[in-house]
């Protein structure tokens, strides 16, 4: 085992070096196996990982999910959803807030990307905020926050490659997030409130819409129900597999940007090439993940972690909590993917053999999988690598990174409570997966 945290510590140096951490992870796993094994079975281990990775059936959802995520954002259905989650929320204090965030979350379900819907949202939310005269602490805090949901509601490409990495079923992990999903748009709103209760000069009232201008707004938002409901209903009804609904999802999109005069030759030609330019990103960061991992448990990091456990006699949760806090530290450096893909080869089977709260191996595998992606949410907001924060800053030339990290206090706030809720009460994630799978 101390060969493997030998190899920590050299990832550790070559990140902090600015040497890509996909790079990073696959050259000591290359040299720590190859350490281990020798030299020849460990050029077989990445050339098998390499090939079985390009060619995984399961895999080919992720793509499928990016393009399906691109298609929507070119068809313009986010002004759409934003403007009926503005025709019912306008007029309250911190309305058009709380309208921001409604939107990402019915956005980021068919998107699947935080990066993408805080992006795109910032586009649309914006101006309308500052028009109104919202502060600009809590106007992109709020898209910077709501952004954070698309990677937990889903259809989600990273409860996909959880899902794959742990060999735990995609469509319970999908299912699963459904309701902590919802549970943190609300808590969001809440966090809107809280602010505009304390200042409300932050957040001011827009103009109250007549109910035939309400469901005048809702009309516009049809295609996002009718994708939403034909995917994950399909998924859910176990009419088709993630795989088959991830390409009726991107057809769909097509179809609905194609009837939407959103496409030319010249923006299909831009959204194919940036769906492929984001899968590639994403295969490279997995298989130097997956070559790491082999390293890891060919160590005996994952055996010597849960050795540790029971040698200290502590209790599951107690090793829920560590793991957790472990979490939130390398969310302060790490971004979450490649956070994500680094430690779940480690954690998971620790947790696995847990017991915790008396859930079964492949119960507890769907719920870490949850709880792993609220803490990377929450990642994706706090200093001093919130992604969603640095993209929102490169949107918003005008809006310092510390306004935009001010800000979103409260909302990583309300995410805590939200992750101390699912630790606490695990059938708030499991009860979707129990009711249609079992």
């Amino acid at each position: 085992m101390d060969i493997v945290l030998i190899g920590f510590v050299v990832l550790l140096a070559l990140v902090f070096l600015r040497l890509p951490i996909a790079f990073a992870m696959g050259i000591v796993g290359f040299v720590g196996f190859g350490y281990l094994s020798g030299w020849q079975p460990s050029l077989s281990m990445v050339g098998t990982l390499v090939s079985e990775t390009a060619l995984s059936y399961g895999l080919s959802v992720v793509p499928l999910f990016i393009l399906m995520g691109n298609l929507v954002s070119r068809a313009g259905l986010s002004g759409e959803l934003y403007g009926a989650s503005h025709a019912f929320l306008g007029h309250r204090r911190g309305g058009l807030s709380m309208a921001t965030i409604v939107a990402c979350g019915g956005f980021s379900a068919i998107c699947g990307s935080s990066l993408a819907t805080a992006a795109t949202m910032s586009k649309v939310a914006m101006p309308p905020m500052r028009r109104y005269g919202y502060s600009d602490s809590l106007a992109s805090a709020s898209i910077a926050a709501g952004g954070t949901l698309g990677i937990l509601i889903p259809p989600s490409v990273i409860l996909v490659i959880y899902g794959l990495m742990t060999e735990t079923s995609i469509r319970e992990l999908f299912a699963a997030g459904f309701i902590p999903g919802l549970f943190g748009i609300v808590l969001y709103l809440a966090a809107v409130q809280w602010v505009v209760w304390r200042r409300p000069e932050d957040g001011p009232r827009a103009e109250r819409m007549s109910w035939p201008a309400r469901f005048a707004a809702l009309r516009g938002v049809w295609g996002t129900l009718i994708l939403f409901v034909l995917v994950m209903g399909g998924i859910y009804g176990g009419l088709f597999t993630p795989t088959e609904a991830a390409g009726i999802g991107a057809g769909g999109a097509f179809l609905i940007a194609l009837a939407r005069g959103a496409l030319t030759w010249r923006s299909l030609l831009e959204v194919l090439t940036d769906s492929a330019r984001t899968t590639a990103m994403l295969f490279i960061v997995l298989i130097g993940a997956l070559i790491f991992s082999n390293f890891v448990n060919r160590g005996g990091l994952p055996a010597g972690l849960l050795s540790l456990v029971t040698g200290y006699e502590l209790s599951p949760l107690m090793v829920i909590v560590i793991i957790l806090a472990i979490y939130l530290v390398l969310g302060c450096v790490f971004e979450s993917l490649s956070m994500l893909l680094l430690t779940i080869p480690i954690f998971f089977p620790v947790v696995q053999g847990l017991g915790y709260a008396g859930l079964g191996e492949e119960a507890i595998l769907v719920w870490f999988g949850i709880i792993a992606v609220v803490v990377t949410e929450i990642s994706l907001i706090t200093p001093p690598v919130g992604l969603n924060v640095f993209v929102l800053s490169g949107v918003l030339k005008d809006v310092k990174t510390s306004t935009v990290f001010k800000g979103v206090t409260p909302f990583w706030c309300a995410d805590i409570v939200r992750l101390a809720l699912l630790v606490g009460i695990p059938s708030l994630s499991l009860f979707l997966p129990r009711l249609f799978y079992h």
